[in-house]
């Protein structure tokens, strides 16, 4: 059974992200002082309300900071969203955190799994070690196929 650590637990960090609209839905900007808590074009698990989706991290057309476009049911779907349902447009309507607004992403695990929440709440999250390396590139190798 995985442990349960609180957002406030000094071992997760908190990055204080920026809720932007698209055209086709919102995505959370990263500042570029905080990349490092991130990897870059790479999917990661991301946790909203307790349900565990997937996010792609990218870089910014300009400058140094990332992004994560959209929140989704399956590693594949965060690489290709076309036809996907994107669980952050969701999450941000049901939180009401306008454009322009933060949202609160903790790193419970770098470059593995983060949490989202917004300002001034405290979440729970389910904390458990990545997949080691070789089951990861078997896994990587599979979803490739």
């Amino acid at each position: 059974m995985a442990d349960r650590i609180s957002s406030d637990h000094p071992s997760v960090q908190t990055v204080r992200s920026t809720c932007t609209e698209t055209a086709t839905g919102v995505r959370l900007e990263v500042p570029a002082d905080d990349r490092d808590a991130f990897p870059t074009d790479e999917v990661v698990r991301i946790v909203l309300d307790g349900d565990e989706l997937f996010g792609l991290v990218e870089r910014a057309l300009t400058g140094d900071e990332l992004s994560v476009p959209g929140v989704y049911e399956t590693p594949d779907q965060a690489r290709d969203p076309s036809g996907a349902t994107d669980r952050l447009a969701e999450w941000v309507d049901d939180h009401g955190v306008p454009a322009g607004g933060s949202v609160l992403v903790d790193v419970i695990e770098p470059e593995f799994l983060y949490g989202l929440r917004t300002p001034g709440e405290t979440t729970y999250y389910d904390a458990r070690e990545p997949p080691s390396e070789s089951l990861s590139d078997i896994a990587k190798d599979l979803e490739g196929q």
